[in-house]
């Protein structure tokens, strides 16, 4: 592999390891970043690269969020947290929107709106979004505090937000986030869930995509992904850390206006190139 190309490998993953968790879209970055940087990849690969790189960053949750995913305990004698159990089955109904609409129209969505300016149109309008519903929060107090408070119906609305990340330029996370702050989830809640939520959701994503390329990885793909998703590791365990003690004291709107004006840079971009 050409230290040129492996440069280019750990910058991408850097870039999924920060706005995997940030809701600014990582897979409108990538596709964004590989118009500047273009990998010397098939199309096939990098297709399938840009979503199972994400593996990296759901073992970052996993990771950081251990305590507060694995529901079973062993001091004096085996303890299961029905809490945790509970948790799980919530994000497991918010999966099923996503799951089913990205069977139907993957594949389409990807091929008419994998394009640098639909990901500014899109990058704009959550960034608006953002910004609109955190002004209208202030005056709001949230009615859940805790993934605890989610109830069924809430997390299945949440899961219908998720499916809108199909888009690319939307961010998974940012669709989510958007959704439980107009529900009434409180920003920190809001954050956790999307976390959690994002475990199943991409690793449904990505054995789809594998399945669809094949196993047979030649050496300098296999290390392509490796390498990516490592860096993606260990960028994704220092922004959801950041993340989660920035929300605690600032809203999203920052988030907001960050894509906004990426959505404009692209957009120039675009028209000049």
């Amino acid at each position: 592999m050409e230290q040129l190309e492996l440069w280019k490998v750990i910058i991408i993953g850097i870039v999924e390891g920060i706005t995997e968790w940030l809701p600014i879209s990582s897979t409108g970055h990538m596709l964004l970043l590989d118009d500047l940087i273009s990998l010397q990849m098939s199309e096939a690969f990098k297709e399938m690269f840009f979503v199972v790189i994400q593996l990296g960053a759901i073992l970052a949750v996993v990771v950081v969020f251990w305590k507060q995913m694995w529901p079973f305990r062993f001091r004096e004698k085996p303890v299961i947290q029905r809490d945790i159990f509970s948790m799980w089955f919530k994000v497991i109904a918010a999966c099923i929107p996503a799951a089913v609409l990205g069977l139907l129209f993957d594949d389409w969505l990807e091929a008419h709106f994998g394009h640098p300016f639909s990901i500014a149109v899109m990058l704009i309008l959550y960034g608006v979004a953002f910004i609109v519903i955190e002004n209208w929060n202030r005056s709001r107090t949230p009615k859940m505090d805790s993934i605890a408070d989610i109830n069924y119906k809430t997390a299945v609305i949440i899961g219908f937000f998720q499916a809108l990340a199909m888009i690319p330029g939307t961010s998974r996370s940012g669709a989510t986030i958007v959704g439980a702050l107009l529900l009434g989830v409180s920003r920190t809640a809001a954050a956790e869930f999307t976390f959690f939520l994002a475990v199943p959701t991409m690793l449904g994503a990505s054995a789809l995509k594998i399945l669809k390329f094949g196993l047979a990885f030649s050496s300098t793909e296999l290390i392509t992904l490796l390498v990516g998703m490592v860096v993606a590791f260990v960028v994704s365990v220092l922004s959801i850390k950041w993340l989660m003690a920035y929300v605690r004291r600032h809203d999203f709107k920052v988030f907001g206006w960050y894509r906004i004006v990426l959505g404009i840079v692209v957009i120039v971009y675009t028209l000049l190139k």
